[in-house]
């Protein structure tokens, strides 16, 4: 059993991390409304920009002339994934929860037969996936002295995409990130960007005569595409990450609310017991006198 002294000091330790836990949940609170409202701002741009490309892809269809991001290499051999995740921890499952999908995903095309390449954005995604895809590893891009996300760190992401692509290294990518909900909910989230995927139901605008010919514009939209989709996923990841942080200190300073009030009575009941255990000698000493 432990001594009053060995309680006392757990009880200041557990008090000291509440602090901490508190601590970050209020810096966490703070930086979510920032990262959310940049999440949310993008969304409206990012689907309308989807829908003009959707338009014209369905427009050029399986014509000789499309770009080859639209119509792909005619293979689907090669697969690139890139998992995004955070650069720090103590966030919840937000890094796990992708880095499960992005294994899922992995293991099913391994199953296919199929050649998988992982490029990681994001310390903690890597080091999750490391022990058994170490060997598929082609890249890492190290976002963590970036305070915040802008989009030439997406750009420079989709660079070396799209010159991977044009060298023949792969035939599909695919991004892996957190879609922010709320607070509570990131929805782990697997996004094909190359080749560019038309959305079932997708017309070809005929309100809308293009020049030069549809087939120029996407041949200059599709790149732009590929890192319109890494930013919003990375803006959707930063709402992602401050949000189930915030939930998981919370969380934290709950459960150290809870053990300091358990170890507080189970140090009030050893202090009175060894009272009681003293008062008793005592009386015993003076009844033998």
């Amino acid at each position: 059993m432990p001594s009053l002294k060995d309680l006392k000091n757990r009880i200041e330790s557990v008090k000291s991390t509440r602090k901490i836990t508190k601590a970050m949940q209020m810096v966490a609170a703070a930086k979510l409304r920032r990262a959310q409202d940049a999440a949310e701002a993008s969304r409206p741009y990012t689907e309308r920009f989807n829908a003009v490309l959707s338009s014209l892809a369905a427009a050029v269809g399986d014509s000789e002339g499309a770009p080859k991001l639209l119509a792909g290499t005619g293979s689907d051999q090669t697969h690139l994934l890139v998992v995004m995740t955070s650069e720090r921890g103590l966030c919840g499952g937000f890094n796990a929860n992708i880095a499960k999908l992005a294994k899922s995903h992995a293991d099913k095309l391994k199953a296919a037969g199929k050649t998988v390449k992982i490029v990681t954005v994001g310390k903690k995604g890597r080091e999750s996936m490391k022990r058994e895809y170490a060997d598929l590893f082609i890249d890492h891009v190290d976002l963590s002295e970036v305070k915040r996300v802008g989009y030439g760190n997406a750009a420079g992401i989709a660079a070396d995409v799209l010159k991977r692509f044009d060298a023949g290294e792969f035939d599909v990518a695919t991004i892996f990130f957190a879609k922010f909900n709320s607070v509570i909910s990131q929805d782990p989230t697997a996004q094909q960007i190359i080749p560019f995927e038309v959305p079932e139901g997708a017309e070809a605008g005929a309100l809308y005569d293009y020049e030069p010919s549809e087939e120029a514009i996407l041949a200059d939209l599709l790149p732009r595409g590929v890192a319109t989709a890494i930013f919003s996923a990375l803006l959707e990841n930063g709402a992602s990450e401050q949000g189930a942080r915030m939930s998981a200190m919370d969380n934290a300073t709950r459960n150290a609310g809870d053990m300091i009030d358990k170890l507080t009575i189970q140090y009030n009941r050893s202090r009175q017991a060894v009272i009681t255990n003293e008062l008793i000698e005592i009386i015993s000493g003076a009844e033998a006198l």
